[in-house]
């Protein structure tokens, strides 16, 4: 009898297949691409493989017990969908991700508690939000328990999405903190001048083109542009202060500063409730939920290996989707090169159009 990849619910939606390791591509097909890469740059859509494709429920810790899930904020948090590159690999914000997995998860009635897995800078005002309250939804309809694992960085927007667990960790080597909202703009007149340039702009309204790089900001200008950061400044504090009880709004607001913490500097001021590993994460979420054995549960793209829970579902490319390139040279270094070039572009991909940000990226606001 044939298996189907997916099952149907009662709502039409096709079920996740449960997998121990997600990554079945031929081998064959990999020598083939490697060659291929040979020649240049290439770019190869699969059927099956990319944002339209199935989420697969993988088991990356774990034989037995209640499941809990992983939820991966990993990388630049952006509402906006990234070009799909080499294998199509999808298109899916972090957003929509973020949103897909916890709907699925909605579905499993055996999925007891959220492990909340976060490494990033931040990223957009709204996006973290909308993350947040994705979180905040699922928890409060599910009642279960969110324990929030702090790895490399979890600065501004990271920080933010970490205000709706019920525990926050920070692992020993963390960045935490950077509460501040940011605007970037540049201003260009003066190399315009010099270069002979002038702005022929046509607009109707005073202030149509707040912000733009071709002329400096007027007082009035820069008068409304910081009252939207201290509206959005003052949004985050609520958040810290409804995810941190126990600091009062006084010390919230002392705290929210700009300013970064060392993962010990972040326990003595109250920003995180503990110092540890992510096992030991797990290992409270198990605590919380009652049960001695517990399964990590994680949903990815078919084709995409999980086998512990330190790896990754997808690679973060410009705008925090599923992307990887091959150029000349071998499919490993190629991934690399992908790999290593995510964080610039993925901040280019962010700045390209104005915004308000919960991010820290050191250099990128001037002094």
């Amino acid at each position: 009898m044939t298996t189907s990849p997916f099952d149907l619910t009662s709502r039409g939606r096709r079920r996740p297949r449960l997998v121990r390791y997600g990554h079945r591509t031929p081998l064959a097909l990999i020598c083939l691409l490697s060659v291929l890469g040979q020649a240049g740059c290439i770019s190869v859509s699969l059927l099956g493989v990319g944002a339209d494709a199935p989420l697969e429920q993988s088991v990356v810790s774990g034989i037995d017990g209640p499941k809990l899930l992983l939820l991966e904020i990993d990388g630049l948090i952006s509402g906006s969908e990234a070009e799909a590159a080499f294998l199509d690999l999808g298109t899916t914000s972090m957003v929509a991700r973020v949103r897909e997995v916890l709907d699925e998860a909605r579905e499993d009635q055996e999925i007891r508690g959220v492990l909340l897995r976060i490494d990033s800078p931040g990223g957009t005002a709204t996006a973290s939000d909308q993350i947040y309250a994705e979180i905040e939804r699922f928890k409060n309809e599910r009642k279960v328990p969110v324990v929030a694992q702090l790895l490399g960085t979890a600065a501004s927007g990271g920080y933010y999405v970490a205000m709706s667990a019920d525990m926050v960790q920070a692992h020993r080597t963390t960045v935490v903190g950077s509460i501040g909202v940011i605007f970037t703009s540049v201003n260009f007149a003066g190399l315009m001048d010099k270069l002979g340039i002038e702005d022929q702009t046509v607009m109707a309204g005073e202030y149509k083109d707040i912000g733009s790089p071709f002329r400096p900001l007027t007082s009035e200008e820069r008068t409304q542009l910081q009252s939207i950061v201290d509206d959005l400044h003052t949004r985050f504090r609520e958040v810290v202060e409804r995810g941190r009880p126990g600091l009062s709004p006084e010390e919230v607001v002392r705290l929210a500063n700009g300013s970064i913490y060392s993962a010990p500097q972040a326990l003595e001021n109250g920003l995180v409730d503990r110092v540890g590993s992510l096992n030991d994460a797990v290992d409270e979420l198990a605590r919380r939920v009652g049960a001695s054995q517990v399964r990590v549960v994680a949903y990815q793209r078919p084709g995409v290996a999980r086998r512990n829970i330190y790896m990754r579902s997808y690679v973060s490319s410009r705008n925090g989707g599923y992307a990887a390139a091959i150029g000349s040279g071998s499919l490993a270094s190629a991934s690399r090169d992908a790999l290593g070039s995510a964080a610039v572009s993925g901040l280019r991909g962010l700045l390209e159009r104005p915004g308000f940000h919960y991010l820290w990226w050191p250099g990128l606001a001037s002094p």
